[in-house]
């Protein structure tokens, strides 16, 4: 990974785009994987939007979070029907033209051969002035303008554009995590987990509690770029656990 400071904090958002989402026809898988892969980019995911399939929105969305953050991706609306409008509403947030990038063009005709309709060349329009995201899994490639990276919809390819930029992006060092559970209502350990968290800065804590078999139990999520940090708060929550009369484990339960 290029990382131009290690010690300072990357961040990035993402804007998932589609009346599908909003309507509550599709449900999205992108938001997870993205902050999973960020993390150990170095990168911290710190704000997410859903907007429609409207232009004016999309613009909006697009011009306020990359001026907030590092990184800026963008979910959905880049294939090759007449709805998917991603790419010239991201043209008009940076006031340029579409243009079909000749290598999308190439990629696109080697792919489809005597198959590839205008529909799909659509998948090769991109603002003017942007870089192609390699695809190994569909070969219709993800766009980069600026610091905006662009891509599909569906989770499989939007994966497949990430590999393609593993290593790629200037980060921070990886967010680490590991996980204690114990079978606790959040409100008994609430303060033993704010405790715990202020003795060693460097680390967050995140409670998720869950409800199985006529049991309530927790998982506690560990997380910090220093190791060592990371190993020392893990044990001292062990502890502290311990010292509420629960029998804490390491992992979910």
């Amino acid at each position: 990974m290029a990382a131009a400071d290690p010690d300072r904090i990357y961040t990035a958002a993402l804007v998932v785009i589609g009346d599908e989402i909003l309507s509550g026809r599709t449900q999205d898988a992108n938001l997870a994987y993205l902050a999973k892969w960020l993390g150990l980019q170095g990168i911290r995911l710190k704000e997410a939007r859903v907007v429609a399939d409207d232009t004016a929105a999309i613009v909006d969305a697009v011009n306020a979070l990359r001026a907030a953050h590092d990184y800026l991706f963008t979910t959905g609306g880049i294939g090759p029907t007449h709805d998917d409008i991603t790419v010239d509403a991201i043209a008009a947030a940076f006031g340029v033209e579409v243009v079909h990038h000749p290598d999308a063009v190439r990629v696109l005709t080697d792919y489809y051969g005597d198959r590839l309709t205008d529909a799909r060349l659509r998948m090769a329009r991109v603002p003017a002035g942007a870089e192609l995201i390699a695809n190994a899994r569909t070969k219709a490639p993800g766009i980069r303008i600026g610091n905006v990276f662009i891509m599909a919809g569906v989770p499989a390819i939007t994966q497949s554009m990430l590999e393609a930029l593993d290593g790629q992006l200037p980060g921070g060092r990886p967010v680490l995590s590991a996980t204690v559970a114990a079978w606790t209502a959040e409100s008994r350990v609430a303060a033993t987990l704010a405790a715990v968290e202020k003795a060693h800065p460097g680390v967050q804590i995140g409670s998720y509690p869950f409800w199985r078999d006529g049991r309530t139990g927790a998982n506690f999520v560990v997380r910090s770029v220093d190791r060592d940090l990371l190993t020392e708060t893990v044990a001292a929550l062990h502890a502290a656990l311990r010292a509420e009369g629960l029998e804490p484990v390491d992992g979910e339960l």
